[in-house]
Protein backbone atom coordinates (compact mmCIF):
# COMPACT_ATOMS: atom_id res chain seq x y z
CA UNK A 1 0.00 0.00 0.00
CA UNK A 2 0.95 3.62 -0.50
CA UNK A 3 -0.04 5.35 2.73
CA UNK A 4 -0.02 9.11 3.18
CA UNK A 5 -1.44 12.04 5.13
CA UNK A 6 -2.98 15.08 3.53
CA UNK A 7 -4.29 18.49 4.52
CA UNK A 8 -3.18 21.62 6.31
CA UNK A 9 -0.08 21.22 8.49
CA UNK A 10 -1.12 19.99 11.92
CA UNK A 11 -4.53 18.89 10.68
CA UNK A 12 -3.66 16.11 8.25
CA UNK A 13 -5.98 13.19 7.57
CA UNK A 14 -4.84 9.66 6.72
CA UNK A 15 -5.03 8.60 3.10
CA UNK A 16 -4.06 5.89 0.65
CA UNK A 17 -3.11 6.02 -3.03
CA UNK A 18 -5.15 3.66 -5.21
CA UNK A 19 -3.98 1.69 -8.25
CA UNK A 20 -4.80 4.63 -10.52
CA UNK A 21 -2.70 7.01 -8.45
CA UNK A 22 -5.71 8.74 -6.91
CA UNK A 23 -5.79 9.86 -3.29
CA UNK A 24 -8.44 8.13 -1.13
CA UNK A 25 -9.61 9.11 2.35
CA UNK A 26 -8.76 6.68 5.17
CA UNK A 27 -10.15 8.75 8.04
CA UNK A 28 -13.25 6.58 8.48
CA UNK A 29 -10.98 3.56 8.95
CA UNK A 30 -8.21 4.96 11.17
CA UNK A 31 -7.82 8.28 12.98
CA UNK A 32 -4.21 8.66 11.91
CA UNK A 33 -1.21 6.76 10.59
CA UNK A 34 1.37 6.07 13.29
CA UNK A 35 3.31 3.28 14.99
CA UNK A 36 0.19 1.21 15.69
CA UNK A 37 -1.06 1.42 12.12
CA UNK A 38 2.32 0.52 10.59
CA UNK A 39 2.87 -2.41 12.94
CA UNK A 40 2.38 -5.88 11.41
CA UNK A 41 -1.07 -6.10 12.97
CA UNK A 42 -2.07 -2.64 11.78
CA UNK A 43 -0.80 -3.20 8.26
CA UNK A 44 -2.54 -6.56 8.07
CA UNK A 45 -5.81 -4.80 8.80
CA UNK A 46 -5.15 -2.04 6.28
CA UNK A 47 -4.13 -4.40 3.50
CA UNK A 48 -7.55 -6.04 3.67
CA UNK A 49 -9.03 -2.80 2.40
CA UNK A 50 -9.82 -2.16 -1.23
CA UNK A 51 -8.67 1.43 -1.82
CA UNK A 52 -11.11 1.91 -4.70
CA UNK A 53 -14.00 1.52 -2.23
CA UNK A 54 -12.81 4.47 -0.12
CA UNK A 55 -13.98 8.05 -0.76
CA UNK A 56 -11.85 9.91 -3.30
CA UNK A 57 -10.25 13.18 -2.23
CA UNK A 58 -10.98 16.00 -4.63
CA UNK A 59 -8.59 18.77 -5.60
CA UNK A 60 -4.87 18.84 -4.83
CA UNK A 61 -4.50 19.07 -1.07
CA UNK A 62 -1.14 19.52 0.61
CA UNK A 63 0.62 16.21 1.25
CA UNK A 64 2.18 15.94 4.69
CA UNK A 65 4.67 13.58 6.30
CA UNK A 66 3.14 10.14 5.63
CA UNK A 67 2.91 9.05 9.26
CA UNK A 68 3.36 10.39 12.79
CA UNK A 69 5.26 9.05 15.80
CA UNK A 70 8.82 9.34 14.53
CA UNK A 71 10.80 8.91 17.72
CA UNK A 72 14.24 8.74 16.06
CA UNK A 73 15.46 10.10 12.73
CA UNK A 74 18.64 8.11 12.16
CA UNK A 75 20.90 8.73 9.16
CA UNK A 76 23.82 6.97 7.54
CA UNK A 77 26.74 8.99 6.21
CA UNK A 78 28.93 8.36 3.15
CA UNK A 79 27.10 5.18 2.16
CA UNK A 80 27.89 5.44 -1.58
CA UNK A 81 31.57 5.19 -2.48
CA UNK A 82 31.38 7.85 -5.21
CA UNK A 83 29.76 10.27 -2.76
CA UNK A 84 32.47 9.63 -0.18
CA UNK A 85 35.05 10.37 -2.88
CA UNK A 86 33.40 13.63 -3.96
CA UNK A 87 33.19 14.69 -0.30
CA UNK A 88 36.89 14.02 0.14
CA UNK A 89 36.23 11.38 2.80
CA UNK A 90 37.56 7.81 3.11
CA UNK A 91 35.18 4.98 2.24
CA UNK A 92 33.75 3.74 5.55
CA UNK A 93 34.43 0.24 6.79
CA UNK A 94 31.21 0.16 8.83
CA UNK A 95 28.06 2.30 8.73
CA UNK A 96 28.52 5.88 9.93
CA UNK A 97 25.55 6.77 12.12
CA UNK A 98 24.32 10.25 12.99
CA UNK A 99 20.97 11.73 13.99
CA UNK A 100 18.72 14.32 12.42
CA UNK A 101 16.62 16.26 14.93
CA UNK A 102 12.95 15.32 14.79
CA UNK A 103 12.16 19.05 14.68
CA UNK A 104 13.64 19.10 11.17
CA UNK A 105 10.89 16.82 9.81
CA UNK A 106 9.00 18.46 6.96
CA UNK A 107 6.32 17.63 4.42
CA UNK A 108 7.61 16.40 1.05
CA UNK A 109 6.55 19.52 -0.83
CA UNK A 110 6.86 22.14 1.91
CA UNK A 111 9.36 24.98 1.61
CA UNK A 112 12.94 24.53 2.78
CA UNK A 113 13.80 27.48 5.00
CA UNK A 114 17.45 28.46 4.66
CA UNK A 115 18.64 28.95 8.24
CA UNK A 116 20.27 32.09 9.56
CA UNK A 117 23.97 32.46 8.71
CA UNK A 118 23.70 29.78 6.03
CA UNK A 119 25.74 30.06 2.82
CA UNK A 120 26.28 26.40 1.87
CA UNK A 121 22.86 24.78 1.65
CA UNK A 122 22.96 21.40 -0.11
CA UNK A 123 20.73 18.52 -1.23
CA UNK A 124 20.81 14.71 -0.77
CA UNK A 125 18.18 12.31 -2.11
CA UNK A 126 17.99 9.21 0.10
CA UNK A 127 16.00 6.04 0.64
CA UNK A 128 14.16 6.16 3.95
CA UNK A 129 13.57 2.91 5.86
CA UNK A 130 10.64 2.91 8.30
CA UNK A 131 10.72 0.51 11.26
CA UNK A 132 7.54 -1.44 11.97
CA UNK A 133 8.59 -3.71 14.86
CA UNK A 134 11.08 -3.28 17.68
CA UNK A 135 14.63 -4.07 16.54
CA UNK A 136 17.26 -4.73 19.21
CA UNK A 137 20.44 -6.68 18.43
CA UNK A 138 18.89 -8.14 15.29
CA UNK A 139 20.82 -10.28 12.83
CA UNK A 140 21.27 -9.08 9.27
CA UNK A 141 19.35 -12.13 8.02
CA UNK A 142 16.30 -11.07 10.07
CA UNK A 143 16.61 -7.30 9.71
CA UNK A 144 14.15 -6.73 6.85
CA UNK A 145 11.37 -8.40 8.85
CA UNK A 146 11.47 -5.33 11.11
CA UNK A 147 10.82 -2.92 8.22
CA UNK A 148 7.30 -1.58 7.69
CA UNK A 149 8.09 0.24 4.47
CA UNK A 150 10.09 2.77 2.53
CA UNK A 151 9.90 6.42 1.53
CA UNK A 152 11.81 9.28 -0.06
CA UNK A 153 13.95 11.50 2.20
CA UNK A 154 15.82 14.68 1.29
CA UNK A 155 18.72 14.92 3.75
CA UNK A 156 19.04 18.70 3.34
CA UNK A 157 22.43 19.80 4.66
CA UNK A 158 24.25 23.01 5.58
CA UNK A 159 27.87 22.28 4.78
CA UNK A 160 29.23 25.31 6.61
CA UNK A 161 27.55 24.15 9.81
CA UNK A 162 28.51 20.53 9.16
CA UNK A 163 32.12 20.87 8.11
CA UNK A 164 33.35 24.43 8.06
CA UNK A 165 33.30 25.73 11.62
CA UNK A 166 35.29 25.04 14.78
CA UNK A 167 33.22 22.41 16.54
CA UNK A 168 31.15 21.88 13.40
CA UNK A 169 29.59 18.45 13.16
CA UNK A 170 26.99 16.57 11.18
CA UNK A 171 24.12 17.04 13.63
CA UNK A 172 24.52 20.83 13.36
CA UNK A 173 24.48 20.74 9.58
CA UNK A 174 21.65 18.22 9.23
CA UNK A 175 19.17 19.07 11.98
CA UNK A 176 17.92 22.59 11.31
CA UNK A 177 14.20 23.24 10.82
CA UNK A 178 12.80 21.89 7.51
CA UNK A 179 15.98 19.88 6.77
CA UNK A 180 14.14 16.54 6.73
CA UNK A 181 11.37 16.25 4.10
CA UNK A 182 9.77 12.79 4.21
CA UNK A 183 7.26 11.32 1.76
CA UNK A 184 5.03 11.70 -0.17
CA UNK A 185 4.09 8.14 0.73
CA UNK A 186 5.04 5.34 3.05
CA UNK A 187 5.15 2.39 0.65
CA UNK A 188 4.73 -0.86 2.54
CA UNK A 189 7.55 -3.37 2.33
CA UNK A 190 5.47 -5.93 0.43
CA UNK A 191 5.44 -3.58 -2.58
CA UNK A 192 9.23 -3.26 -2.70
CA UNK A 193 10.61 -6.61 -3.78
CA UNK A 194 14.23 -5.51 -3.52
CA UNK A 195 15.24 -2.31 -1.70
CA UNK A 196 18.67 -2.63 -3.36
CA UNK A 197 17.30 -2.09 -6.88
CA UNK A 198 15.69 1.36 -6.76
CA UNK A 199 16.53 4.18 -9.15
CA UNK A 200 16.81 7.62 -7.56
CA UNK A 201 17.27 11.17 -8.84
CA UNK A 202 17.35 14.81 -7.82
CA UNK A 203 17.00 17.95 -9.99
CA UNK A 204 17.69 21.56 -9.06
CA UNK A 205 15.78 24.10 -11.14
CA UNK A 206 15.10 21.38 -13.70
CA UNK A 207 18.75 20.33 -14.07
CA UNK A 208 19.63 16.76 -13.16
CA UNK A 209 22.17 16.77 -10.32
CA UNK A 210 21.92 13.27 -8.84
CA UNK A 211 21.27 9.97 -10.57
CA UNK A 212 21.77 6.75 -8.68
CA UNK A 213 20.51 3.34 -7.66
CA UNK A 214 20.38 1.75 -4.24
CA UNK A 215 22.33 -1.24 -5.55
CA UNK A 216 25.50 0.86 -5.23
CA UNK A 217 25.12 1.36 -1.49
CA UNK A 218 28.22 0.33 0.44
CA UNK A 219 25.98 -1.13 3.16
CA UNK A 220 22.54 -2.39 2.15
CA UNK A 221 19.31 -1.89 4.05
CA UNK A 222 19.52 -5.18 5.96
CA UNK A 223 23.08 -4.47 7.10
CA UNK A 224 22.14 -0.94 8.14
CA UNK A 225 19.12 -1.99 10.22
CA UNK A 226 21.10 -4.75 11.88
CA UNK A 227 24.07 -2.48 12.58
CA UNK A 228 22.03 0.40 14.02
CA UNK A 229 20.14 -2.05 16.25
CA UNK A 230 23.41 -3.01 17.93
CA UNK A 231 23.82 0.53 19.26
CA UNK A 232 20.25 1.71 19.87
CA UNK A 233 16.88 0.00 20.03
CA UNK A 234 14.79 0.86 16.99
CA UNK A 235 11.08 1.28 17.68
CA UNK A 236 8.03 1.35 15.41
CA UNK A 237 7.96 4.68 13.58
CA UNK A 238 11.71 5.27 13.69
CA UNK A 239 13.16 6.13 10.29
CA UNK A 240 16.63 5.61 8.85
CA UNK A 241 17.93 7.67 5.92
CA UNK A 242 20.40 5.39 4.17
CA UNK A 243 22.80 7.76 2.39
CA UNK A 244 22.99 9.56 -0.92
CA UNK A 245 24.56 8.87 -4.32
CA UNK A 246 27.04 11.31 -5.88
CA UNK A 247 26.01 14.66 -7.31
CA UNK A 248 25.62 16.85 -4.23
CA UNK A 249 26.48 20.53 -4.42
CA UNK A 250 29.55 20.10 -2.22
CA UNK A 251 31.13 17.83 -4.82
CA UNK A 252 30.53 19.95 -7.93
CA UNK A 253 33.61 20.76 -10.06
CA UNK A 254 35.40 23.08 -10.50
CA UNK A 255 33.68 24.61 -7.46
CA UNK A 256 30.81 23.68 -5.12
CA UNK A 257 27.29 24.81 -6.02
CA UNK A 258 24.87 25.61 -3.22
CA UNK A 259 21.16 26.34 -2.97
CA UNK A 260 19.81 29.87 -2.70
CA UNK A 261 16.32 31.27 -2.08
CA UNK A 262 14.10 30.69 -5.08
CA UNK A 263 15.76 27.41 -6.10
CA UNK A 264 13.49 24.38 -6.53
CA UNK A 265 14.47 20.78 -5.85
CA UNK A 266 12.57 17.88 -7.42
CA UNK A 267 13.56 14.40 -6.28
CA UNK A 268 12.25 10.89 -6.23
CA UNK A 269 12.82 7.15 -6.02
CA UNK A 270 11.20 4.62 -8.32
CA UNK A 271 7.98 3.34 -6.78
CA UNK A 272 8.15 5.71 -3.82
CA UNK A 273 6.92 8.96 -5.36
CA UNK A 274 8.37 12.42 -5.84
CA UNK A 275 9.09 15.47 -3.68
CA UNK A 276 9.28 19.12 -4.70
CA UNK A 277 10.64 21.88 -2.45
CA UNK A 278 11.31 25.56 -2.91
CA UNK A 279 14.08 27.23 -0.92
CA UNK A 280 13.05 30.38 0.97
CA UNK A 281 15.03 32.71 3.18
CA UNK A 282 14.60 32.61 6.93
CA UNK A 283 12.57 35.47 8.36
CA UNK A 284 11.88 36.06 12.04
Amino acid sequence: MKLCRYGKAGYEKPGVIDAEGRLRDLSKVVDNLGPNEISPRGLKMLTRLKPETLPPVNGNPRIGVPYVGIGKFVAIGLNYSDHAKEAGQPIPTEPIIFMKATTCINGPNDDIIQPRNSAKLDWEVELGVVIGTKAQYVAEADALSHVAGYCVVNDVSERGFQLGRPGGQWDKGKGFDTAGPIGPWLVTADEIRDPQALDMYLDVNGKRMQTGNTRTMIFGVARIVADVSQYMTLLPGDIIATGTPPGVGLGMKPAPVYLKPGDVMTLGIRGLGEQRQKVVAYSA
